[in-house]
Formats: structure tokens, C-alpha cells, sequence
């Protein structure tokens, strides 16, 4: 089974969804499951998780709503007031819903140390009882808090969304490497292989770029605990679903069937628990 690890919907709203940009004019429209569907089967990926583009609690139930009517959609990662008082509660409440699979802030949009904040690690230490997971979305600034963070967590199931962005249109990797490494080290973070191409150059990017970057991560985390994630609509700024998934295909062709099958599905399957 091929799992999409990581993509959205979303009715666009230029207000709400005023991060995307002039340049991102391509993804300035309306992004549904009818509009994925197709993509997923052309591309031979058999469903998808779902990951919230906003930070509202409408933004959960909208997802939750999709992914009812469509049985692709295997999972949700969906937003909550990690730091809110009757935090433990509301979470008793989501847990019926069982296509929510966990959570994610955008914590690429706070200060480098946002995440350990008292507060918001008390709040993360609570999924544990629900058996939601946390979703990690950082820039490579934020790495090293992203550590501290999970370190304190262990019991947590973690997993990084797009390698944590590196600045591959710069080159730079040597900072973000050894950070990387680093926060493999916890048995309990994983990492989603998902978001490089819009880091890269967007109209002239190569396979070869993503090379010392995608060896990296699979030194680092392994065939076990990576798994694959388009970011779409997202990716479509710099790649068709097909040329993005490519790049992953083609580095993919060194490995063993089985540790293959682990990136593009299982590991995914295992983590969010997807039926």
C-alpha cells in the first residue's frame, strides 16, 4: 500500500490564507478530495493523510468532514489549543473520531523556542493518553529546540514534517545536518520524506539537489521510521504530483523491496495507526 503521508484541502480564502503568496498564484484556488482523488490514482498511491492548513478548531471539523465522505482520506492531522486549560477534556472528545490520528501547530510561524514553552510541552505530554500523534513542523533554526522538545516527551510519537525545510535552493546543509542527526537519536520522532521540492529552486530544481539531503535523513532516521508525504497542493508551485513523487522514486531504486515498501506505505500505516 502507497500512502500520501501528508497533503491538504482547503476552500481558499485570501484572508485565512494569506501565506500564500503572489508567486504561489497556482495554489490561489479551491483544493478538495475530488481534485486529489485522480492525482493519487494516476500516480498509483493508494490514500492519504490529511494535515490541517489552519489553526482553528473549524479547520479539524472541516477535515474530519472530507475524510467521512471519502474513503482514500485514511487519516486527519488536525489542529487544538495545545495550551488550553481543558485541554485533557477536549481531547476525551476528539478521541471519538476515529479518523483523527493527532495534531500539528505551525510552529515555523513562532520564535525558535516556542516549543518549550511549560505550557505547550504539558499540553503535547497529554495526546500519550489518547494515543494521538504530534506532527513537528519547523525550519532548521528550530531544530535544536525540536530536540530539547522531544526529549522531554518520549512516550510521544513524533514525526518532522519536510525535513524540517533546509534552504536546498542555498545549499546550505552542513547546520541542519548535523541537527538532524541529532534529533534522530530519539527513537520516538520520525520524519516525513515530503515538502523538499518547494525548497529547492522552483523552476529549475534537479534530482541531484536532493541527493545530499535525502542521505542525510536516511542515515540519520532509517528505512523504519521515514515515510512519504507529497505536500500537495502545496508541491504543485515547483512540481506535478508525478515529478514530485519522482524524486523519491528515483532515490528510492538503491534499496531493498521491502525497506521501499516501508518508506512509500507501512511506516505511515504503523504511525498513524490508519486502518
Amino acid at each position: 500500500m502507497v500512502i500520501d503521508s501528508h497533503q491538504h484541502f482547503w476552500i481558499y480564502d485570501p484572508v485565512r490564507d494569506s501565506w500564500i503568496t503572489p508567486e504561489m498564484e497556482k495554489i490561489r484556488q479551491n483544493f478538495l478530495p475530488e481534485n486529489l482523488k485522480p492525482v493519487l490514482e494516476a500516480n498509483g498511491v493508494d490514500g492519504c493523510v490529511a494535515v490541517q492548513a489552519d489553526q482553528s478548531n473549524s479547520e479539524t471539523e472541516f477535515l474530519l468532514q472530507l475524510a467521512e465522505a471519502n474513503d482514500f482520506l485514511k487519516g486527519v492531522v488536525g489542529w487544538i489549543d495545545l495550551r488550553a486549560e481543558n485541554l485533557y477534556d477536549r481531547l476525551e472528545i476528539c478521541s471519538q473520531f476515529e479518523k483523527l490520528k493527532g495534531f500539528r501547530h505551525i510552529v515555523q510561524g513562532e520564535p525558535d523556542d516556542f516549543l518549550l514553552q511549560s505550557d505547550f510541552i504539558k499540553g503535547v505530554g497529554q495526546l500519550v493518553a489518547f494515543g494521538f500523534t504530534y506532527d513537528i513542523l519547523v525550519y532548521p533554526t528550530q531544530l535544536e529546540a525540536s530536540y530539547t522538545f522531544a526529549k522531554q516527551l518520549p512516550n510521544v510519537k513524533f514525526v518532522l514534517d519536510h525535513v524540517a525545510k533546509p534552504y536546498i535552493k542555498k545549499g546550505e546543509i552542513e547546520t541542519w545536518a548535523k541537527d538532524i542527526k541529532k534529533l534522530a537519536e530519539l527513537p520516538n520522532v520520525s520524519c516525513k520524506i515530503s515538502g523538499m521540492v518547494t525548497e529547492a529552486d522552483w523552476y529549475s530544481w534537479q534530482n541531484a539537489d536532493f541527493e545530499p539531503y535525502l542521505d542525510t535523513v536516511f542515515g540519520a532516521f532509517g528505512t523504519d521510521r521515514l515515510m512519504f508525504g507529497s505536500d500537495w497542493p502545496v508541491c504543485l508551485v515547483a512540481a506535478e504530483y508525478g515529478a514530485m513523487k519522482d524524486v523519491l522514486g528515483n532515490y528510492l531504486t538503491k534499496l531493498s523491496k521491502n525497506e521501499q515498501k516501508k518508506v512509500w506505505g507501512e511506516n505511515a500505516v504503523k504511525f498513524y495507526s490508519l486502518d
